[in-house]
């Protein structure tokens, strides 16, 4: 063997590089450990923590229906998000989440690639066949035949393949915007009036004593409200807009709240979940719910918007004031190009047959809405 294939010394120099290296990697491997059961010890404490949310173990998912016909294409580009409707019930007089009118109704697609989230506010007076050819106002969907019915009437107007739910109380939103320390809102003088009502009623239902009554905001500006104060504020239908306003204070209200629950530390998660999940019902298992919790800190809220896009208002007899699709087949095309970004939509002939009668029924066509 040459000398210059001989294996020479290594210098102090060198082996001091080498036992450096070593040490680089013993620290490595100790934070690697600690963030592994750091990760375990957080999924640990979410499935300990999910027994307090209502598993609703009623939900039968073979009550569910879906319209036949939509394309492969169109079924593909479903696939590809995770699509949940969620339910905001006024359930003060019954006390439980499986019947009452719906009045907030939402539309969440999560992009399972991109975790973008979208938000459709589905306007509760929109008039739809809620079930067995009854068309009337949709948020009775839900009063009817609970989440299946409210889920179903959802998947055979707007050709939807939802599956799962969340339902939640006023109570919820009071509690969780209180926990988060408050979210910051924006609001007219009017808003601020008619805000007033709203926030006596929910005070006291709230059942704390006059002295620690929320308090009226002066007027118009920007405020970090309290859980009363946003409650009101996100219930408030008797502005210009009516329910179409009303909707996107909801959603206003919404994505503040998760933008504070993103910022937010375990100390405060923890307190969300022991005090607000008792009042959350859902169709999701704590598997799927661990899931969806995993990418938490991964969700954007993107666009947001309501439903019918193009509509017109009609009263219906005893039915009421309703709001009218114009029509319902062009609305359902803009939906999944909303939701899915699916641009060459074909309505199913179910949707077809809805919208025709719904045009019967009101004399509203499409270009007749705003």
């Amino acid at each position: 063997m040459s000398r210059e294939m001989e294996k020479k010394p290594l210098t102090k120099k060198q082996r001091a590089a080498i036992r450096k290296k070593k040490q680089q990697r013993k620290i490595l491997l100790v934070v690697l450990e600690v963030l592994v059961l750091l990760i375990l010890g957080i999924v640990l404490f979410a499935v300990l923590k999910l027994g307090k949310i209502q598993k609703d173990t009623s939900f039968d998912e073979g009550d569910l229906e879906f319209n036949e016909g939509i394309s492969a294409e169109s079924q593909e580009l479903m696939d590809n998000y995770t699509t949940i409707a969620l339910f905001g019930l006024d359930n003060r007089s019954n006390g439980n989440l499986s019947k009452g009118n719906s009045d907030v109704i939402m539309i969440a697609s999560i992009n399972n690639k991109t975790h973008e989230v979208k938000l459709v506010s589905v306007f509760r007076d929109t008039y739809l066949d809620i079930g067995n050819d009854t068309y009337r106002k949709c948020n009775a969907a839900y009063a009817n035949g609970g989440p299946e019915q409210a889920i179903t009437m959802l998947n055979k107007n707007l050709d939807l393949n939802i599956t799962d739910y969340v339902t939640v109380d006023f109570n919820a939103v009071v509690e969780c915007v209180d926990l988060l320390g408050g979210v910051e809102v924006t609001i007219t003088d009017e808003e601020a009036v008619l805000m007033q009502g709203y926030m006596k009623e929910i005070n006291k239902l709230t059942k704390k004593s006059p002295s620690e009554y929320s308090e009226y905001l002066p007027g118009a500006g920007t405020y970090n409200m309290d859980g009363v104060q946003a409650c009101s504020y996100a219930r408030i239908r008797y502005t210009a807009g009516d329910d179409y306003k009303r909707a996107e204070r909801q959603r206003t209200v919404l994505a503040a709240m998760v933008e504070k629950v993103q910022k937010s530390d375990l100390k405060t998660i923890n307190s969300l979940i022991d005090q607000v999940f008792g009042d959350i019902k859902t169709s999701f298992s704590n598997t799927d719910l661990i899931a969806l919790a995993a990418q938490v800190f991964n969700y954007k809220l993107g666009e947001t918007a309501g439903f019918p896009f193009e509509k017109n208002t009609a009263t219906l007899g005893s039915k009421g004031s309703v709001v009218v699709p114009c029509d319902l087949k062009s609305n359902v095309v803009e939906l999944h190009n909303f939701l899915y970004e699916d641009e060459v939509y074909e309505p199913t002939d179910a949707v077809k047959n809805n919208s025709e009668k719904i045009i019967n029924d009101t004399g509203f066509h499409q270009g007749d809405g705003y």
